[in-house]
């Protein structure tokens, strides 16, 4: 293995590799800004332009784009509650807080720095243990993915805000709204009122950007109009004296929660149908749940941008274990690689780590190198981002809708994807003047049809073999998920209940 990573090493230090890694980098950190200009997007217009290139290049450049473009989405999530990708969705319920209170220079730092160490150590994951992370991902069966999404459903209740029952009305309608369009098993259309366009279901981007960035351009200019501050930012003056990343006496007490969060988006990733944007969520509810002060959670905590984009990144190396060792793509963007991989004559599976290893070992290492840079740049240019935050919202907001417009219409180039996201920004605006969260709507749509359709897989295979305990019972993962979601429901009460003892203790000494 150090043989191979030397010699992967050695490929990349030619010019051509080396500026398709800055290209890659530079450029997904710009798609994933734009909202509806999502990872998948960026790498497939990417494909055409690697046909030319060596292997070593082309797959450097699209595996860059790909995890930039990820954290790319995090800018506009903080700065303009614009959610760049749907993996920057969780990111931007803390991060744009923080950006009202003049911090938004600190959450880009914070931002940066998750997403960079997430990737990173995913990155030594896939080199470490790629095959055998991958080869256990084989054992997933429909009853397990099932179980994950009902696991990423428990986090409903940390996104529920003021009150767990609109919370939790909130996460019911989004499940009620993933379930419209045509039945995967038996084809029959459902809540479509007759519209084709719905039969292919409500499409999460559009729905997303909606519900995000429609919605809250509609709140500030209400605000405006009711004689309120005509900018994002409540506080200059924070800004103006704010650093790239806050005091080490904060940065410090975010190390375990970004080790945490490395780890669990790493294995999140490597599932297939999880992905960046659950695993984003799952950590964000992990975060909270093991931080100290969960009350500042949702009001601008740096635990929870920390938490996020370590998550959404760590996932993206863990996507890339099954997709090398096994050839199974668990995401749109994977799928896409898949393709990529395949023009340049490398087929996943062991001959990616026998014939073509100086390759295979050369790509994985790139990975690592441009997280690590988009680290560095991300970084450099926080300072001068995070002044888009105190634009007036009179300048800000026409810009924002209109590329909330091209972004949504570039996906399908499709009319009707801007009408849903219009829709979803006044739902997402009455939503808000109501008190109820969107967080947990977009959480319900992204598990809908993940848990639906594989929770009736599995009863068909459990009919099959003899009914659903004894299938079960047989599937030991299963179980393992089963008691996690229990321990998720039960965790919240337990937490409350350590951390009175943990303040009675301080008051006695």
């Amino acid at each position: 293995m150090l043989a191979n990573i030397m010699v992967g090493f050695q490929s990349l230090l030619s010019i051509d590799v080396l500026i398709a890694l800055v290209a890659g980098t530079a450029g997904g950190m710009v798609i994933g800004a734009l909202p509806g200009f999502s990872a998948a997007m960026g790498v497939s217009l990417l494909i055409p332009i690697t046909y030319g290139m060596s292997p070593i290049a082309a797959l450097t450049m699209l595996t860059a784009m790909y995890t930039s473009a990820i954290y790319g989405g995090s800018i506009t999530a903080i700065l303009c509650h614009t959610p760049g990708t749907p993996a920057s969705a969780a990111t931007a319920i803390d991060g744009y807080q923080l950006t009202k209170q003049g911090r938004g220079m600190e959450a880009m730092g914070v931002a940066t720095l998750g997403s960079a160490v997430g990737g990173t150590v995913s990155a030594i994951a896939m080199l470490l243990i790629a095959p055998a992370l991958g080869a256990f991902s084989l054992k997933f069966s429909v009853l397990e993915y099932f179980l994950l999404s009902v696991f990423g459903l428990t986090v409903i209740a940390s996104l529920a805000g003021d009150s767990v029952i609109k919370g939790l009305f909130s996460g019911v309608l989004g499940l009620v709204l993933g379930c419209i369009g045509l039945d995967a098993i038996t084809g029959y259309p459902r809540m479509t009122l007759g519209v084709i366009q719905l039969e292919d279901g409500i499409n999460f981007v559009p729905a997303l950007i909606g519900l995000f960035s429609i919605s809250q351009v509609m709140t500030l200019a209400y605000d405006v109009y009711h004689g309120k501050k005509g900018s994002v930012i409540e506080d200059e003056e924070n800004l103006k004296h704010s650093r790239a990343l806050p005091p080490f006496s904060e940065l410090k007490t975010l190390f375990p929660t970004m080790a945490r969060c490395s780890i669990v988006g790493t294995v999140v990733g490597i599932v297939p149908a999880a992905g960046a944007g659950v695993s984003s969520w799952i950590c964000y509810s992990m975060g909270k749940r093991f931080s100290k002060h969960p009350e500042k959670f949702g009001h601008g905590a740096l635990e929870g941008v920390a938490s996020c984009e370590t998550g959404n990144n760590a996932a993206t190396g863990g996507a890339l274990i099954p997709l090398i060792t096994l050839g199974l793509p668990g995401s749109t963007v994977a799928a896409i690689l898949l393709g990529g991989m395949m023009i340049h004559g490398l087929t996943p599976g062991a001959a990616m780590f026998t014939k073509n290893a100086s390759t295979t070992y050369a790509i994985m290492i790139g990975f690592m190198l441009a997280n690590i840079l988009m680290g560095m740049i991300g970084l450099f240019a926080a300072r001068y981002i995070a002044r888009v935050s105190s634009v007036p919202m009179g300048y800000l907001g026409p810009v924002i809708v209109a590329l909330c417009c091209i972004g949504t219409f570039a996906i399908r180039n499709n009319m009707f994807d801007v009408g849903v996201m219009l829709v979803f920004g006044l739902l997402g605006f009455v939503l808000k003047k109501f008190g109820f969260s969107a967080p947990p709507m977009i959480l319900g749509m992204v598990l809908s049809e993940i848990c639906e359709n594989n929770w009736r897989r599995a009863v068909i295979l459990a009919n099959a073999k003899g009914g659903m305990l004894s299938y079960f019972l047989g599937r030991p993962i299963a179980i393992v998920l089963a008691l996690l979601i229990v321990a998720s429901l039960f965790s919240p009460v337990l937490m409350n209940f350590v951390n009175k003892k943990a303040h009675a203790i301080e008051k006695q000494q």
